[in-house]
């Protein structure tokens, strides 16, 4: 339970209501407050190698899931005809994977808070690595919702642990550019599952029967591979500080800054006073400490959330029937148009993160949520006109989502900002959830269904609607986001366990 001790002090910045302090614990550790530098010792590294092994190896991530979302579009044609599969079991499967994703970042983002970042990033992937292999193996319907939902669960997890895990180990003037990048490479998994769907799904070069089961060992085989990767990971010394394990903490920060310069050994570093906690907290008062201590935080992480998920996956999970209907794009080449949308994807988080850092999150977060929404506005209207061809229409989509790919990255970032060291992985899965459940589900269901009407007026008007979304999000990035650049988590959230208190501002 969380100390009495430790309730926010009156007229304090804090960021919540102070009468939601009641939803704390009365009772108070009687253990001593400690005393840590890890935090300011972690702030103060130069990058090097080691950060660099931290992103390729934790990173990867977001790869698998752009590739197993873009396999799993590209080859439902081939699942249907291979498992005997009618188009509706197709969109099941879809259904489970998200379904999977959903609870596994609930279920793993409340592990990785109570047992730590590193067995998660183990036990994330092996079970989405399970997933996929056995995906490949499916021999009916039955059998691909199961091991889709598997997939899905793996990497519903691995959100969660492994975004908390990055932001705790990247000292803060990198945080910002390094957890959009982080995100925006789905893009590159998405490219590697267009190019080796136009390979496999080739009829002559493999069997139609044979191609769409290998396609899904390319996730398999690159998710083996990162596994022997992340045995040199540390588990995060900032998760280790709150949980009163200093000794081993500050061996791994030692052994970090062998390998990483920091700006100024000969000074000391600043520290932080802890009340070590004892036991892990429930599962309802971690949603109490997110929705009660912090309401106007989660309000905004969950607008930012809802507004991309919605125009994300209302184009993206549309973007081939678009494709296809409107400008007649065989199903075969739809690869083709998939890549320079891919790249457009990649490069706005990779161009634009180091804007996160420098000109700082409100201003970047309005930018790009706003000029998302405004450029999908013109799009729609150019769109309804009919003045587009399928080349002119992956050019505006390339355009639009090289701000919305860095908005929606930034999404992540924010909330994991947001919110205390102690929660930050379940905070991470819960507006993950939220996010998916309000606009991630109704978006791809709402187009859809306008995009099968025939008429543009109406797939415009969803157009208009993702822009709205859009625009109300910059709205109030501008207004009540948190100023995190260049600042320590614990000076932007300070943890729960904090001797003075959680003061964030």
């Amino acid at each position: 339970m969380i100390p009495a001790a430790l309730l926010p002090r009156a007229g304090s910045r804090t960021g919540m209501r102070p009468q939601a302090a009641h939803v704390l614990a009365e009772a108070r550790d009687a253990a001593q407050p400690i005393r840590s530098d890890i935090p300011a010792r972690l702030d103060r590294l130069r990058w090097s190698g080691f950060h660099t092994r931290v992103v390729v190896a934790l990173g990867i991530t977001w790869i698998l899931d752009g590739l197993e979302v873009t396999l799993a579009g590209a080859v439902g044609g081939a699942m249907k005809s291979g498992l005997h599969l009618s188009d509706g079991q197709v969109g099941l499967s879809a259904s489970a994977y998200l379904l999977g994703a959903v609870l596994g970042a609930l279920l793993f983002g409340w592990l990785a808070d109570r047992y730590g970042r590193k067995p998660l990033f183990f036990v994330t992937l092996a079970v989405y690595l399970a997933g996929t292999a056995l995906t490949s193996l499916s021999q009916d319907f039955a059998m691909l919702a199961l091991f889709r939902f598997i997939t899905g669960a793996g990497i519903g997890g691995e959100y969660s642990a492994i975004n908390s895990a990055i932001q705790e180990l990247t000292p803060a003037r990198y945080r910002g550019r390094t957890d959009l990048v982080i995100n925006g490479s789905f893009w590159i998994g998405a490219a590697l599952g267009s190019a080796g769907v136009l390979l496999l799904l080739d009829p002559q070069r493999v069997p139609a029967a044979l191609g769409w089961r290998l396609a899904f060992g390319i996730g398999a085989a690159l998710g083996a591979l990162i596994l022997l990767l992340r045995r040199s990971i540390p588990e995060s010394p900032r998760w280790l500080m709150v949980n009163g394990r200093l000794d081993e903490a500050d061996a791994v920060v030692a052994e970090i800054e062998q390998r990483a310069h920091a700006d100024d050994l000969s000074q000391p570093a600043k520290q932080v006073s802890l009340n070590p906690r004892t036991e892990p907290r429930s599962l309802p008062e971690l949603a109490r400490v997110l929705f009660r201590l912090y309401p106007g935080r989660a309000a905004v992480c969950t607008m930012l959330m809802t507004a991309q998920a919605f125009f994300y996956n209302a184009i993206f999970f549309t973007y081939a029937l678009v494709l296809g209907r409107f400008f007649g794009v065989p199903g075969a080449r739809i690869g083709l148009y998939m890549l320079p949308f891919a790249a457009g994807n990649f490069l706005g988080p990779l161009l634009l993160g180091r804007l996160f850092d420098t000109l700082g999150r409100r201003t970047m977060l309005a930018a790009t949520y706003g000029l998302s929404g405004l450029l999908l506005l013109g799009v729609a209207a150019l769109f309804n006109a009919g003045a587009l061809d399928a080349a002119t229409q992956t050019v505006a989509w390339t355009v639009v989502f090289f701000f919305a790919s860095a908005a929606a990255s930034a999404a992540y970032l924010t909330v994991g900002e947001s919110f205390p060291l102690e929660v930050r992985a379940m905070a991470i899965s819960v507006f993950y959830v939220l996010g998916t459940a309000i606009g991630g589900i109704a978006g791809p269901a709402l187009l859809g269904a306008l995009v099968g009407s025939g008429e543009r007026g109406a797939v415009a008007l969803g157009y208009v609607l993702g822009a709205a979304l859009m625009l109300i999000a910059a709205a109030v990035a501008w207004r009540f986001a948190l100023a995190a650049e260049g600042r320590s988590l614990e000076d932007v959230t300070t943890p729960l366990s904090h001797a003075g208190g959680p003061q964030g501002t």
